[in-house]
């Protein structure tokens, strides 16, 4: 497997994040959004997504996490190792390729530790007043259609202070940190007939790096991530179910079986 062209990240990718964290610091000096995940959402109807559990899929997520999300977000109930073992990697592979993060001593993290964040918890309270979400749960608390849908919904809002909508959540603080690859879009709406306006889908402003199909193939990869994170066991328990369910199964048939064999030879009453 050619791990540069699968997983491959540059350190520049850290300077980014760093410049995108000073970015919505840089925001909130005009206004205080909130955080995605703490409020209601707007009513948008889901896109219906199911998570892809390939090793190469969530090999993917992870680049594009580490590259886009871990300057603001931690995913510190998983650990390093654990994300080697489960997605087919060597450790090496995980330390040259996925991790940026560094310790108090500014050493790289090591590989047995948590999926930290390239911004510590006090510096969060700081700049936002709030510790931005934990990813390793997002899937959990918010499900896969919420947040595939979610990451597609951004659009161009001059009147925000980072310059970004989304519709699935009205007003959010987060910027719209993949808009190099996605590009800009706008909502299109129409009056239902009783003053409402009802989402049509968006038309594309400006164009990014990616063709709307890769980008969809991007944030599939990035919430089947995201989903693994939430729940890494659920493929081995669904399984472990299986089988379990067999046996019993199997277990029954012999236990009526038996049951026949003792009671052949007992007269019946009538």
């Amino acid at each position: 497997m050619n791990l540069l062209n699968n997983l491959s990240v540059s350190r520049n990718s850290a300077k980014a994040l760093k410049a995108v964290a000073s970015l919505v610091v840089a925001g909130l000096v005009a206004g205080t959004p909130q955080f995605a995940y703490t409020a209601g959402d707007s009513g948008v109807e889901l896109e219906h997504f199911s998570p892809v559990r390939t090793d190469r899929a969530l090999q993917r997520g992870a680049r594009t996490y580490v590259n886009y999300c871990q300057g603001c977000h931690t995913a510190d109930y998983h650990r390093y190792a654990q994300l080697a073992e489960d997605l087919g990697l060597s450790e090496k592979d995980v330390l040259e390729n996925l991790v940026f993060t560094t310790d108090a001593n500014g050493e790289q993290t090591k590989i047995g530790e948590l999926i930290g964040s390239n911004m510590s918890a006090d510096y969060a309270k700081t700049a936002f007043g709030v510790v931005p979400p934990n990813l390793a749960l997002v899937s959990r608390s918010r499900g896969s259609d919420w947040l595939y849908t979610y990451m597609k919904s951004f659009y161009l809002d001059q009147s925000r202070p980072l310059g970004a909508n989304n519709t699935v959540y009205a007003n959010v603080g987060m910027p719209h940190v993949l808009a190099d690859l996605q590009g800009w879009q706008q909502p299109v709406y129409h009056d239902d007939g009783a003053g409402h306006k009802v989402l049509d889908g968006f038309q594309q402003v400006t164009e990014g790096k990616l063709s709307a199909e890769e980008y969809d193939a991007t944030i599939s990869d990035l919430v089947s991530f995201l989903d693994y994170l939430g729940d890494p066991s659920k493929e081995a328990r669904h399984s472990l179910g299986i089988k379990v369910m067999l046996f019993l199964f199997l277990f029954l048939v012999l236990a009526v079986l038996l049951k026949k064999e003792y009671w052949k030879d007992i007269p019946h009453n009538n």
